[in-house]
Parts: structure tokens; sequence; C-alpha cells
């Protein structure tokens, strides 16, 4: 009985299965060439259908008893110039079909891997793969992991697709489409079918956390989950009408105190801006004065004290400058009347006075009587101030301070303290501080919409808040936790191409998560990227991603930039990328053993659906 089922395989092989051999090898790069009568497009073998040859098909090389496994990039047809074939009884026997195949893995017991472990000889024999063969080939789910169903294959729907959830979340994933491709879908399929199969579980919940940094909106509502079931927060440094709720983002007291945040978030420059703030930021005696009594005195002192200052080098405007910055900055009218009252009394003094107020020149106890005078109508309400205005204040009255006494330079910091105010109330719409020590909330997927933030806080936000997190991760190394930050839209943060800011807030920008992608995987830090220009992107970035999700591309720049630094791609997958349908792209990488095209399946309910479907014109129109 084993004799003939052994006689059977051989006989299929050499009859059914048997396509040609071996005239060629450089390398991965193999020739076949075929034999004649097998250029029929499909072959019927026990009920099945087998694909017969075809470019981007599959065929097995046999080198005694090793089965190589490789993929067929193009094929061509050379005249047979066989002498000893006088009498052609067709024309096809004139003609010889080469198939161009490139080595892809090989079978070891049964299972496929990828890689080179032979390369085939001269005249060795190829054969078409079976149909247990070709599902080998796309099983990308290990034994021990637990698979999520995402599509099927797009040239073969009767195979499903599904991906080991730990090879995949486990790692970092970039999906990249032009606008319109499909490429928000599938970020929010992955993520969805994950969700299903562990959004009740307890160890899930505690033990993995997710951000998602969403420049579009497009998942604050009801996608990938409802919004009860994931902490959203809606973003904007608009107005809003005063019984409007704003969202905003928590983010640690010590967060907010650290002077690094100050320096990026304030574009601060290395050399003179950054050394200011961390003075002003670790300055506890201001901290100490701003409570409403003590921070009146205070500027009352502040003020005596630059008015008593003699010489030719005095700025003789930093008092009145000093008031109006304060008054603007906590919008306080009665430390404006008071700018005013010295911007119309306070005059130059004599050679041996700096300044004259109504008559009294500064030094007399008269005139300190009429500074404190012209402060006893001045409240301030610094109870009500957030620890971000606050700390505002501080960097405005050390600035000051600095100035009075001469020890910085005003053109070095004044570009400082412009970007401070407007910068100050942008982050107030957005941030509110926790309590360092503040329990996590038990919804383990948050949503970050910047949709409705100006462009300042769409550049810093971002990196600031993953920041926090990575360091927090880095600084917890709980083996058993992870971490997973989802940006869609990317090249909006990880671009490094921006002439809109500083060489140095770029370079820490970028550094800071390609520190991540190279070193996150340690600390159990993940990144999921989506963008549909991976041109704009950091090349460190891309080269350094382990599974890939690619839809169309057309611009030349995208396709030599996925090209370049995905090393898993072949030369069809490569080519067909343009001309990839909506909703289908090339899955590679590591846990993809070839690259493959495939149908992302729909999410079943639409309001889980990402808020990225095309307008319906006719139907608005009509």
């Amino acid at each position: 009985m084993t004799n003939r089922i052994t006689t059977e395989n051989y006989l299929a092989d050499n009859s059914i299965f048997r396509v040609g051999s071996v005239i060629e090898v450089i390398g991965q790069a193999v020739k076949v060439r075929i034999d004649t009568g097998k250029n029929t497009s499909s072959i019927l073998y026990k009920g099945d259908i087998i694909q017969n040859i075809s470019v981007g098909g599959y065929v097995k090389i046999k080198k005694d008893f090793e089965e190589i496994i490789g993929k067929i990039e193009g094929e061509l047809i050379k005249e047979n110039k066989d002498n000893s074939q006088k009498n052609y009884t067709n024309n096809k026997d004139k003609i010889n079909r080469i198939l161009n195949i490139k080595i892809l893995g090989y079978l070891e017991n049964g299972k496929f891997e990828r890689g080179i472990k032979e390369l085939p000889l001269i005249e060795n024999t190829c054969f078409l793969i079976t149909k247990e063969e070709f599902n080998n080939i796309h099983q990308f789910v290990d034994s021990e992991d637990k698979p999520i169903k995402i599509g099927q294959l797009e040239f073969d729907d009767g195979v499903d697709i599904s991906l080991g959830i730990n090879k995949l979340f486990a790692s970092h994933i970039g999906i990249f489409g032009n606008t319109g491709s499909g490429k928000s879908y599938t970020l929010a399929k992955i993520y969805r079918q994950l969700f299903k199969e562990y959004k009740n579980n307890t160890h899930f919940i505690n033990n993995a956390k997710f951000i998602i940094i969403d420049f579009n909106g497009e998942y604050i509502e009801d996608a990938i989950v409802s919004k009860e079931s994931k902490n959203s927060y809606d973003l904007t440094t608009k107005e809003v009408r005063e019984d409007d709720k704003r969202d905003k983002f928590p983010i640690t007291k010590s967060t907010i105190e650290n002077a690094t945040f100050w320096s990026i978030f304030l574009e601060a420059t290395e050399k003179t801006q950054q050394p200011f703030l961390k003075r002003a930021i670790k300055d506890k005696i201001i901290e100490n004065k701003l409570n409403d009594t003590d921070f009146i005195t205070h500027i009352q002192n502040l003020i005596i004290q630059s008015t008593s200052v003699s010489g030719s080098n005095i700025d003789k405007a930093i008092p009145v400058e000093f008031l109006y910055e304060l008054a603007n900055f906590l919008n306080n009218e009665s430390i404006r009347n008071v700018a005013q009252y010295f911007q119309n009394n306070l005059t130059g003094g004599t050679e041996n006075y700096s300044f004259c107020l109504e008559g009294v020149f500064s030094g007399s106890d008269s005139f300190k009587q009429k500074i404190q005078d012209a402060f006893s109508n001045v409240t301030v309400d610094i109870d009500n101030l957030s620890q971000i205005k606050k700390i505002g204040l501080k960097i405005i009255i050390k600035y000051f301070n600095e100035m009075i006494r001469g020890f910085s330079n005003r053109e070095h910091l004044s570009p400082l303290i412009k970007r401070l105010e407007k910068r100050i109330l942008d982050l107030e719409k957005v941030l509110t501080i926790k309590d360092d020590e503040s329990n996590e909330n038990e919804k383990n997927l948050t949503v970050v919409s910047l949709r409705n933030v100006n462009m300042d806080i769409r550049k810093m936000l971002p990196m600031l808040l993953v920041k926090e997190l990575y360091d927090k991760k880095k600084k917890d190394n709980n083996k058993s936790h992870s971490l997973h930050i989802i940006i869609d839209e990317a090249h909006n943060i990880l671009s490094s191409n921006s002439n809109r800011e500083s060489k140095e807030w770029k370079d820490y920008r970028l550094e800071t998560f390609e520190e991540i992608i190279k070193e996150g995987r340690k600390f159990n830090v993940f990144m999921t990227i989506a963008s549909q220009r991976p041109s704009d992107i950091s090349t460190t970035i891309i080269s350094q991603l382990h599974n890939y999700f690619l839809h169309r591309l057309i611009n030349n720049n995208d396709l030599l930039a996925v090209e370049k630094t995905i090393s898993y791609l072949d030369k069809v997958s490569a080519d067909s990328i343009p001309n990839l349908a909506t909703g289908t792209c090339i899955l590679a990488g590591l846990m993809a053993k070839i690259p493959v095209v495939i149908k992302v399946n729909k999410i079943k309910n639409e309001e889980n659906q990402p808020q990225s479907h095309n307008i319906n014109l006719i139907e608005e129109w009509c």
C-alpha cells in the first residue's frame, strides 16, 4: 500500500506538478525553462483547481531532499536553437518559455521558512506547489499564537488571511497609502479585531495601554470601540462658549515642571534660552512669593529696584514694559492702569538720578511711596491661576529680574518671552495637571484628537505626550505591561523635512521618536504609524518598522522611500503598489513569511469604522 502511494505521488509530481528545469542560477535569481505542454492557465487535480505557472505565483524547486520555494517575477521566450529538432510539429515547439524566479525560502518538515538555506543547481526540477503547500506559505500564525482574521488573498478569495496577535502587536507597524486608499480603515480593522477578542479580558485591560494620536478626528467617536469604552479627548485651541465643556488632556505635575518640557515647548535655543529657563523653573524665591499679598509686594520691589539703578546703560523702558507684560499675561486691568500711570508720569532723571516720578526723583522715600500708592488698588487672584500659568508667570518675572540686574541679554531672551504668552494660553486650553500619584483610568484605550488645535500645538503636543508616556514606561519597566502608541497621519509629527520649526526642535523631536523605534521594544513600547507620505517620514523610523501594510502609493518619492527601506519586498509586489485597489494592501515584514496582497475585510458595525469616508456628491446634491 505504501509503495502504491509513493508511486502515485511520484507520478503526480512528474506528470501533473512538474513544470520545467533550472537553466541558470545567479544568487537568488533563477531561470527555469518550461516543459512543452505546460502552458494552460490552470490544472484540475483530484477535484481541486490548481493555478498553473503565472507571474506572481509560486514554484518549488527540488534539490535532492531539499525543497526550495521561489516566486515568479517575470517570464520571457527564447528561440529554441536545438539543431536536433529539425521537424517541428507546432510553432510553439520553436520557442522556449523561460521563468525568472526569486528564491524566497524553503520547506522543512512540511513548514515554510523564509531565507536561503540552499540554492538550486542546473537541471534541478521545478514543480507547482500543492494546495497544502500554498496554504502553508500563507500561514502567518504560530502554533502558540492566537489568530485574528483581517481579510482574504486578493487573487484567491478562498484563502483567509489571519495574523498572529503576538507577532503583530509586539512589533512596530507601518501603514502607508495615498488618501482614499484605505490605510485608516486597515488601522481601525486590526485594532478593532484585537479589542473584539480581548475587550472583556481583565489582564488585557490592566496590562496593555493604547494611545491614538488622531490628527483628523477619525477615531474620536465610536471607531474601533464605542466612545464609552475609551478615553476620548477632542482638544481645541479655538474659543468655546462658556457653557461648553472643553476637553483637556491630563499631564503630570512633574512633567509640567520639567525645564526640558518648556525648552521644547518654547523652542528655546541651546546656549542662552535653555539655561535661562532652567534657572526660572528652579527659582524657589519667586515661587514662594506667588500668593496674592507677597506677589504684589514683590512686583512693587522690582519696580523700585529697576528705577533705583543708575548708569548710562540703564534701559528706562524696562519698568513700563514689565508692567504691560504682566497685565497682558494675567489679563489684569488694575496692573494695566499702573502701567499706564508709569508710562505717563515716569521720566528720565538728572545725571545723579535715573528716574523722576511726578517731580520726585528715584532713591528717595517719597519716590518709593508713590510707587506703593500706585499699587494700592492692584488685585491679582493668584489662587485661581493654573499651574501652567504660574510657571509662565515665574518665567516672565525671572526675565525682567535678570534684565534689571544686567544678568541677561535682552536680544537673546526677548524672542522667548514673545512666544510665551500665546503658547501658554494655547497650552492651558488643551492640558490640565493631575497628581503624579493619581490612579490611571481603567479604560486602556485613549484617543487624543488634534483636528481643532493650531499648528504650534499640533506639532508639539504629540511629542510631549508620547515622551511622558515613554519615560514613565522606561522607569516602570514592568515586563508584563505594554504601551502601544498609534499615530495616524504620522507625517504631521515625524517629518524630517519641516521648515516651520528650528533645527534644534526638529532634531529633538525626531530623536525622541527614533529612540522609541530603536529602543522601545526593550521596554515593551510599540509604535504603529499610518501616513500618506512615507517619503516625508524619517528613513530611520521607516527602516526600523517590523511589519508593513502598503496601500496604493503613486508619488515616485513615496515609492522609492518604501522600496529603499523595506527589504522584504520583491519586485512583483513593489511594482503592484501604484495599482492596488481601495481596501487592498500588501502585507510584508517579519510576520509575513512572504509579501502577499490582501483584501481587508469590512468592519461589520458601521459606527466602529473610522470617520474617513469619501462624500457621495450625487446623494448630497440630488
